[in-house]
């Protein structure tokens, strides 16, 4: 360690003060931010909201303040399946019933993490990847899936948002730590060869956090009917249906098993299958599984999916050259290098190794604007409601999906032969704290 001497400090405000440039550039973005000083207007010449494929939409939904998007991006395919087979485009799947089991379930997958680890110390790195992820909403297509394979689906109206699923941040925090406490005792018997308590208090523990997420999100329909008026006006009506039996009869077509999810993530080996088992939500579910390949067969697959009508969910860094006013999403939305005069820019790899870059956030594809061959741009629904961006809908550049873009969940039809090979395994197990994307 050497200290920075009062010279060295004079020398940098010389040189700071040596070009009008960085004085400009001080003023303006003292006065309307970073971003907005930084904001390059010309990127709407080739973000317009014309697309070449388009699928039929309109409403969009609205997370709110929780970090359900994957969810919703998740149930925005299925939607989007159900509208078009059954002529109700508008029609929307409720996001709280799936949260409500998703944290029962997950609570389930953290005591086992927990009993498995009683060995390690609290310290150990896999145990403290657990610990650090009791609680959290975040999660992936697959385990939404798992969930609606094993809890079914219902529409919107029968298990509405709540306070608590809008704003998820006190359930959150009190699963968290309620989890954090339960696991200090579970890992005391499972040491001591309790196995009777220890399955006894597992038990409590689950029975709590059922209670736990009851309160804070009523408990989940076990029926339901299905009413609703179909695009050309007719009046539909199916009475008590239980979640499962709906999935049963209106997704039999819907092949879920035939999707894999496509990654991006060049800090790790191309053409490999991983295995990342902290997102395992669902105990006998599928696993959670990535193949890892180039980003055109992400563009390539996405846009076979969308021209054959169906929606394609994808995780990306969001917070990244975003703007949630216009909706753009583009490399070169903000000049903030130019700003500071400065070199910012690294490899997508470079920026997964360092933590620079990681998935944030899941949306879906609906639209792509393509000219023999060359994507111009693609055409985002979002989930952040229809204040945001163009009524909901944002538009994204090619080399945004390049740069930000970590996975894409598509068909196997749509996959290379060798590719289809290896989605089917085996897959190599990644640790909790590998960032793949």
């Amino acid at each position: 360690m050497t200290a920075i001497s009062e010279q060295e400090i004079a020398d940098f405000s010389k040189d700071f003060n040596a070009s009008d440039k960085n004085k400009m550039a001080s003023i303006a973005a003292r006065r309307s931010g970073l971003l907005e000083a930084s904001f390059n207007d010309r990127v709407s010449a080739r973000l317009n909201h014309t697309f070449s494929i388009e699928l039929d939409t309109e409403n969009v939904t609205d997370q709110k303040h929780s970090g359900r998007c994957w969810e919703f991006a998740s149930l925005n395919v299925l939607r989007h399946y159900f509208g078009k087979k059954y002529k109700t485009k508008n029609f929307t799947f409720s996001q709280a019933y799936n949260f409500f089991w998703d944290k029962i379930e997950r609570a389930n997958a953290f005591y086992d993490a927990m009993i498995r680890l009683a060995d390690k110390p609290l310290n150990d790195r896999e145990v403290q990847s657990w610990l650090q992820f009791a609680g959290e909403d975040g999660g992936l297509w697959g385990m939404a899936i798992n969930l609606v394979k094993k809890y079914g689906l219902v529409p919107s109206y029968a298990m509405p948002e709540s306070f608590n699923s809008n704003d998820t941040t006190a359930l959150a925090d009190s699963l968290a730590r309620k989890e954090r406490k339960d696991a200090l005792l579970l890992r005391k018997l499972a040491n001591e060869g309790k196995k009777a308590e220890l399955e006894a208090a597992k038990k409590q523990a689950l029975n709590e956090v059922y209670r736990m997420v009851a309160v804070a999100l009523g408990e989940p329909p076990k029926t339901f009917d299905l009413e609703y008026r179909d695009d050309d006006k007719n009046y539909h009506l199916e009475k008590n249906m239980t979640p499962r039996q709906f999935v049963e009869k209106y997704f039999k077509d819907f092949k879920f098993d035939d999707y894999v999810v496509l990654s991006n993530c060049p800090n790790h080996e191309f053409n490999k299958l991983y295995h990342m088992s902290l997102y395992d939500n669902v105990d006998g579910g599928d696993q959670i599984k990535f193949l890892n390949v180039p980003i055109e067969y992400l563009s390539q697959a996405a846009l076979a999916q969308l021209k054959d009508g169906d929606a394609v969910i994808f995780g990306n860094d969001v917070s990244k050259q975003m703007e949630r006013k216009t909706g753009f999403m583009d490399t070169e939305l903000y000049k903030t290098d130019e700003l500071f005069s400065v070199d910012t820019q690294m490899s997508k790899a470079d920026r997964l190794a360092t933590g620079e870059g990681f998935a944030t956030h899941d949306m879906t594809l609906v639209g792509v604007d393509e000219d023999n061959g060359e994507i111009r741009k693609w055409k985002v629904e979002n989930s952040w409601g229809d204040k945001m961006g163009h009524k909901g809908f944002y538009e994204m550049s090619q080399k945004w999906f390049e740069d930000y873009v970590y996975d894409v969940v598509v068909k196997k039809e749509y996959l290379t032969a060798e590719q289809v090979k290896l989605a089917q395994g085996p897959a190599i197990d990644l640790k909790p704290w590998d960032n793949i994307g």
